[in-house]
């Protein structure tokens, strides 16, 4: 599906690829990055396995990405949120190693790789976006690995409601009150936990004056707390 809302358009583009550019050269980047597509909820963009010929732009909605072991067992390896790129990690091998699935009805901006690499050749702000951009992809790859390795229940999700609140913040959102797009069995797959645990300490959080929780929604009420809890925040 086609969409005729252009990146100096977006409402995303001071936080996605783009955002760096000056008007003809973001001209020239909505040329390559037109094609947009919807996914339902539940639907995978791609699968572990596909080509790699495209990064996408969360324009809208959300997803997870999925890594499966060799006895089947499925983990998921990360959550995205709007102005975020999925297809970071294929970019060495030119396959997907991961599934990425939308967790609610979403939209994305496909960008030809291809086509991206030749116009950060000659766009040296496009290529310092793209650097930083795989850097922060890095960077949540080794925090992942911070929480599942050294800390606790109660640090692991502690951190990843001060890490959805720094995201949210960035877009322009409340950084005290944000809906959680995954369910509570996903947060808990992702954290290394279970779906009992993770409903255990979020009403504890709550009954301790950290959090109020409403369904999906989520109130940080003292986010310092929270990040005494964690430590190293």
């Amino acid at each position: 599906t086609r969409s005729p809302v252009a990146c100096s358009a977006c409402c995303l583009r001071q936080v996605c690829l783009p955002c760096e550019l000056e008007a003809g050269d973001l001209s020239r980047f909505d040329d390559i990055a037109a094609a947009k597509r919807r996914v339902t909820r539940g639907a995978a963009l791609y699968h572990g396995g596909d080509a790699f010929e495209s990064l996408h732009a969360v324009k809208s909605g959300a997803f997870k990405s999925i890594g499966t072991s060799h006895n089947g067992q499925e983990k998921i390896t990360g959550f995205y949120l709007p102005g975020e790129l999925l297809g970071l990690d294929a970019i060495h091998a030119g396959r997907h190693a991961y599934a990425a699935v939308a967790l609610e009805d979403s939209e994305v901006c496909a960008i030809p790789f291809a086509a991206l690499e030749r116009l950060a050749r000659i766009v040296p702000a496009l290529q310092h976006r793209l650097f930083r951009m795989l850097s922060g992809d890095i960077s949540r790859d080794q925090g992942l690995m911070l929480l599942l390795g050294s800390m606790t229940a109660e640090q692991r999700l502690a951190a990843f409601l001060l890490s959805l609140s720094r995201r949210y913040e960035r877009l322009g959102f409340a950084a005290d009150r944000f809906a959680l797009r995954m369910t509570r069995e996903e947060i808990g797959n992702y954290l290394g936990l279970t779906l009992e645990t993770v409903s255990r300490m979020l009403s504890r959080f709550q009954r301790d004056g950290m959090i109020n929780v409403h369904q999906r929604d989520i109130e940080l009420v003292a986010p310092q707390r929270l990040r005494e809890l964690v430590g190293q925040w």
